[in-house]
């Protein structure tokens, strides 16, 4: 078991989200650095949608009650094991008792902690990811217990690994998406030769842009949307859906991010500067 002590900003589980359910609102969930994710379960040899902690902005202090390895990944965030600072995309040795704790956040935005084969709490449409509507938890609190399988028998083949850290990169790859035709000379010019900056209205659920496109009239039915969706609103705004987005919208879809991209934005915060490649 580990037990939460201090919970940070926003502290949830994660893994990879669930599938086969968006045709009923529900949307896929899971870590928001997908990247960092599948990094951390390969070098702990997990499965690969094993559960992880999500660690928005600021990071909890964790005791844990039972021995494991563990790895951290993603943002960076001054992370200290019984008071001496350790790193990222390390496998530490955990014994009974050992207090995992964050300090400041240095760089990204989002951290992981995973745990060797994973975190075991419920599984809710095939999935352990927090989504309040459907899971009835909100982020973790103070005093929470986030249970694990204790394995004494795992022998690590690497201790460490190098890593093509997203962290600093500012390009998002994107592809055309469905209404991407519905746009002028004017608007396309503005969408791939500025620099934008992410709005304070950032969340799991979207991503806004402060800057602002030309004004349209295009109308649309709606229909239906996916994680890195970017919409274009009548006014100019583009909101870029994230992985606890709606499943539908009615807003022009007029991008669509890759994989990586999804990555590299869920590591941004308020002011964090980006720009749009498109594929």
């Amino acid at each position: 078991m580990l037990k939460v002590l201090k919970s940070g900003f926003f502290t949830t589980v994660q893994d990879l989200g669930r599938r086969r359910y968006r045709s009923m609102g529900v949307p896929v969930s899971g870590a928001m650095d997908h990247y960092s994710v599948s990094k951390l379960n390969m070098i702990l040899e997990n499965e690969v949608n094993a559960a992880v902690l999500e660690i928005t902005m600021t990071g909890p202090t964790v005791l844990f009650e039972a021995p494991t390895h563990i790895a951290l990944g993603g943002a960076e965030m001054s992370a200290t094991l019984n008071n001496e600072p350790i790193d990222n995309h390390k496998i530490y040795k955990i014994q009974e008792g050992d207090i995992l704790s964050y300090g400041r956040l240095e760089k990204g935005f989002r951290a992981y902690l995973a745990v060797k084969d994973g975190f075991s709490t419920e599984v809710v449409l095939g999935s352990r990811s927090l989504f309040f509507p459907i899971t009835k938890n909100r982020c973790i609190a103070d005093g929470a217990v986030v249970p694990y399988e204790v394995n004494r028998a795992f022998e690590p083949k690497i201790s460490a690994y190098k890593v093509d850290s997203l962290l600093g990169a500012t390009i998002l790859e994107v592809y055309r998406g469905p209404e991407f035709d519905l746009l002028n000379d004017r608007q396309l010019e503005q969408l791939f030769g500025t620099d934008f900056s992410v709005a304070k209205e950032n969340n799991r659920m979207a991503y806004q842009i402060s800057e602002l496109l030309a004004e349209h009239q295009f109308s649309m039915l709606t229909s239906a949307t996916l994680s890195g969706t970017v919409q274009l609103t009548p006014k100019g705004k583009l909101i870029i859906l994230m992985k606890d987005g709606q499943t539908t919208g009615g807003y022009p879809r007029v991008l669509q991010l890759s994989k990586r991209a999804i990555a590299i934005l869920s590591q941004k915060k308020s002011k964090d500067q980006i720009a749009f490649k498109l594929l």
